[in-house]
């Protein structure tokens, strides 16, 4: 995948519910969420055009209808986005990132336990 120019917040809304529905229309996608987020129809339309810009967004015209679809998988951009997180926050270190987080998240036993046998399996 090349690099994915960063994500806003709002725009992360929209490529979840693409992720989730697509192929999906425009105005699948206003639907969606307009309404929850006091967000204007227009608003939507913008960063849907960032979006194709930005290269996460495919679409087709149908009509008089845009179609959407990711132009990358969720998990591949959640991985460079971890990544250019973690870049930018802790410097590139991991072992740092997960200390933090470990230390100032409250985790279940599960959790734990889960975190545990990544760590034993990383040796």
């Amino acid at each position: 995948m090349s690099k994915l120019p960063a994500i806003s917040d709002a725009e992360w809304q929209v490529m979840r519910i693409v992720w989730d529905h697509a192929p999906i229309s425009a105005g699948q996608i206003v639907d969606h969420l307009a309404e929850p987020n006091d967000w204007h129809p227009k608003t939507i339309k913008t960063m849907l055009s960032r979006l194709t810009k930005k290269g996460a967004l495919t679409f087709q015209k149908s009509g008089n209808r845009y179609i959407y679809k990711p132009a990358v998988s969720e998990s591949k951009c959640v991985r460079q986005q971890s990544r250019s997180f973690l870049d930018r926050i802790f410097d590139g270190d991991a072992a740092s990132a997960v200390m933090h987080f470990a230390q100032n998240t409250d985790l279940t036993e599960e959790q734990i336990s889960e975190l545990k046998s990544m760590l034993e399996d990383k040796k």
